[in-house]
């Protein structure tokens, strides 16, 4: 007598595999959906996270999160916010929904690389992409924020990007090296996007 189990049919019967595999999908994404409510606490326009109230492990609410993060990719498709900028809205999101007053949140953004494009006023971007800066709203809500903003001035300089292009309100520094050196040694956290 042979015991055949569903995974031994399934794993035999190829014509099986995609409805399958489409209905797990669709109940899994239909779980996601129903058990999990899309937040925003503090930067509204991007970066949706979903809020995890049954999460055990949580940020410390009494720390004072010091954090580098390192932007050094950029996307091919100038038209959308880069992801790598787009995760500074969630790991800002992340830490308030976990208890972490805004307050305690020292994020400190060194911007090179690939990612350096971002970085443009709407003039520039849009005499280069033929589009307003898609990253100037989400610079402007980080740096409501307090949230400071550096880019490397190497990078710019490799990319022909001139000081009177950058963006309100983000600084330039001599380089992102030097920028990621200095944090860390003054005890900030390293991210890196």
């Amino acid at each position: 007598m042979f015991l055949i189990t569903f995974t031994q049919i399934y794993a035999k019967n190829t014509t099986m595999k995609i409805p399958f595999f489409t209905f797990l999908c669709c109940v899994s994404f239909i779980g996601i959906l129903q058990g999990q409510t899309l937040v925003n606490p503090v930067i509204k326009g991007f970066g949706t996270i979903g809020d995890a109230p049954m999460a055990a492990e949580k940020p410390d609410p009494n720390m004072v999160y010091n954090i580098m993060v390192d932007v050094a990719t950029g996307d091919e498709d100038k038209s959308q916010v880069f992801f790598a900028l787009n995760n500074l809205a969630r790991l800002m999101n992340l830490h308030v929904m976990g208890g972490v007053p805004p307050e305690q949140l020292n994020v400190v953004v060194a911007i090179h690389g690939t990612a350096i494009w971002s970085v443009m006023n709407d003039q520039a971007y849009t005499k280069r992409y033929g589009i307003a800066n898609p990253h100037s709203p989400l610079f402007e809500e980080l740096l409501a924020q307090g949230v400071k903003i550096v880019v490397c001035s190497q990078s710019m300089f490799k990319r022909k990007i001139m000081p009177e292009e950058l963006a309100p309100g983000l600084e330039m520094a001599t380089s992102a090296l030097t920028v990621l050196t200095t944090y860390q040694l003054k005890g900030y956290a390293l991210l890196k996007f």
